[in-house]
């Protein structure tokens, strides 16, 4: 029993530090931007209004849609939009149309991610180092040129692994939020009178008295909740329990008492607008707590870079997005995983962010779109798993999910009016990784049409073959192919160059499926073709780390017997021509050919041994 609770307590605390890094940091400029936009005419009626709009944003957003009943909507005990995408096409899987829609929404979500990968680290580590500017006017130059080397030393450490700097983010996110607490409550007991604002009356009071500016502000006020969709993707890496303990426990409590203390501060000292987070802070304290937002923001950009390698190698396993080189970083725990192309490529977008938008207030007006669009297509997804994949009642489903709906839409319109402003640059981002997903979607398509189209039926074709056999050697070949039951290109150019046949040979399929984990008793679906031959497909889930030689181990004892040293792997490494005409538009078809010839080899991605490796080429028109 103990050791349960211990193990909960030790989850509870490694939870603050992944999921709730980037929600804890909001606290540096989400009041600032409120007061700080111009909108709000700074009086105590609009400080107690806007205070009861956050509280309640977070109240409603956070705790209701995402703790209480986004978290119900796990796959297989995983979170995140694509797990919430698989379930929802899995529950339309009878509706075609409805399902390739839902396929489309849910994709563009996905892409949206990385928009927000880009712009987290951005504005969280510009708005930590800016406090330097509070105690020194003369830091300012500095500002940008540190933000930069902290991105760098923080994308460089990336090769190797979490695993040893992992175990410091609960207990300095911890400390972080304990600090935020009491500077919160060092202000509000110079005004305990704040505590009202809690009360709804005083947000239906600014919303009734100023709608317009209510919906501008809204733009700004959804800066206090960026980092919820963190607690739903991070599902899978802790349950439930410890994350619905830790918002609860201490998250809530510790944010709102910060945002409440910023009210009182406000409330006494209307100057202190322009930085209201670090002017709570006696002068002693400053560059301190300008060290530890720092740390606090760099957890919280690492929860994001983490977030970014997941979700790539789970929508190249689902077939959108080419192989691309992965590195594992540690023994034990198969989800620590690095991708070079992935991390360099964000830091490079992140630091074009930088200097262009040069501060935190800029920034915040590129932030908000992504979050708020993930937002709502992560309540319409929820709206088709709960009537069609739990099969509530419509009335019910409509009811739980309506309100969600009104709620992220008004946050979704307010931050459009952003859209010049900024917030094109994660939509841009965003649009450019969709586009990509989806002509490599459609591109393996056509492919796979063609190669099927051209294909020559498998078992037919060994018939033929054993009419005259060619010579056979010793040892197994493994003919890797997209399609069961079709003769690969690597066997039809073996036989004609080498003329000669293996003793053992399998036609091995790979197969990834919209489910998160697919377990070693489904991994393996075997055929004997006779002649010593047999047809294998290998199962995968997108959370599934793929590894075929692993797999193919399980076939012993059913007539086929491998030895690793014996074994040679047959590829073949197709190169793509676009022509005029087909499926696609010529530009998508060139994007196509060129991710085609740029994805990572078959080998390093199916964790074949590099020295039993046989790759043979061939062109292919689409």
């Amino acid at each position: 029993m103990s050791s349960k609770k211990s193990s909960l307590a030790a989850l509870t605390l490694s939870a603050i530090g992944v999921v709730y890094g980037d929600i804890g940091t909001s606290v540096l400029y989400a009041m600032k931007e409120v007061f700080g936009s111009g909108h709000v005419p700074f009086t105590p009626d609009n400080v107690y209004g806007i205070l009861s709009i956050f509280f309640w944003t977070l109240t409603v957003i956070v705790s209701i849609k995402y703790v209480v009943l986004v978290l119900r909507a796990d796959n297989h005990g995983e979170g995140g939009l694509i797990a919430m995408l698989a379930l929802a096409s899995t529950a339309v899987k009878d509706k075609p149309k409805l399902r390739r829609i839902l396929l489309m929404v849910g994709i563009f979500g996905t892409s949206l991610f990385y928009g927000d990968g880009v712009i987290t680290p951005a504005i969280s580590v510009l708005s930590a180092v800016e406090g330097l500017e509070v105690v020194s006017p003369a830091f300012k130059q500095g500002v940008i040129p540190i933000t930069l080397v902290i991105l760098f030393c923080l994308f460089a450490v990336q090769k190797n692994g979490t695993a040893g700097i992992g175990k410091f983010f609960g207990p300095i996110t911890l400390v972080w939020f304990l600090v935020l607490a009491l500077l919160g409550v060092s202000q509000i007991l110079t005004n305990p009178g704040i505590l009202k604002a809690m009360s709804p009356h005083y947000a239906v009071m600014f919303m009734w008295t100023n709608p317009g500016t209510t919906f501008i502000i809204l733009g700004a006020v959804v800066l206090c909740v960026t980092g919820a969709e963190a607690l739903y993707a991070d599902l899978g890496h802790f349950g439930k329990q410890p994350i619905r303990l830790a918002w609860f426990s201490v998250v809530m409590p510790c944010l709102v008492l910060n945002y409440f203390g910023q009210g009182a501060l406000l409330l006494n000292k209307p100057e202190a607008v322009k930085n209201p987070f670090y002017l709570m802070a006696p002068d002693w304290a400053l560059l301190p707590l300008v060290g530890l937002a720092t740390m606090a923001t760099v957890i919280a950009s690492q929860a994001l870079i983490t977030g970014a390698f997941s979700v790539t190698k789970q929508a190249i396993q689902m077939g959108y997005l080419p192989r691309l080189n992965i590195q594992h970083t540690s023994v034990r725990d198969t989800g620590q995983i690095y991708m070079p192309f992935i991390n360099w490529a964000l830091f490079i977008t992140i630091v074009l962010a930088v200097v262009m938008f040069r501060s935190s207030s800029n920034l915040a007006a590129a932030y908000g779109i992504a979050v708020c669009t993930d937002m709502l297509i992560t309540t319409i997804l929820t709206f088709y798993v709960i009537r069609y994949g739990w099969k509530y009642p419509l009335g019910l489903c409509i009811a739980a999910t309506g309100v969600f709906f009104v709620v992220d839409f008004a946050f979704f319109a307010s931050n459009l009016m952003k859209l010049f402003a900024g917030g094109w640059f994660p939509l841009l981002i965003g649009g450019a990784v969709f586009t990509l997903m989806m002509t490599w979607k459609e591109g393996r398509h056509i492919l796979n049409e063609k190669l099927r189209s051209d294909a020559i039926d498998l078992p037919s074709f060994l018939d033929a073959v054993f009419i005259n056999p060619p010579a056979r050697v010793e040892g197994t070949a493994v003919f890797l192919t997209a399609e069961p039951g079709t003769v690969p290109n690597a066997m039809l150019h073996n036989l004609k160059h080498n003329k000669v046949l293996h003793e053992q040979n399998l036609f091995v399929t790979v197969r990834n499926h919209e489910v998160p984990w697919i377990g070693m008793d489904k991994r393996l679906a075997i055929e004997s073709l006779g002649h010593r031959c047999w047809q294998v497909v290998i199962h995968y889930g997108f959370k599934n780390d793929l590894d075929v030689p692993r797999a193919l181990q399980h076939i012993k004892g059913r007539g086929c017997e491998l030895e690793a040293m014996t074994t040679s792997y047959f590829l073949s490494r197709d190169t793509v021509i676009p022509t005029i005409g087909g499926g696609m538009a010529p530009w998508r078809e060139k994007l196509f050919a060129q991710m085609h010839h740029n994805a990572s080899g078959a080998a390093d991605f199916l964790n074949l041994p590099g020295n039993s490796v046989v790759e043979l080429g061939s062109k292919i028109e689409i």
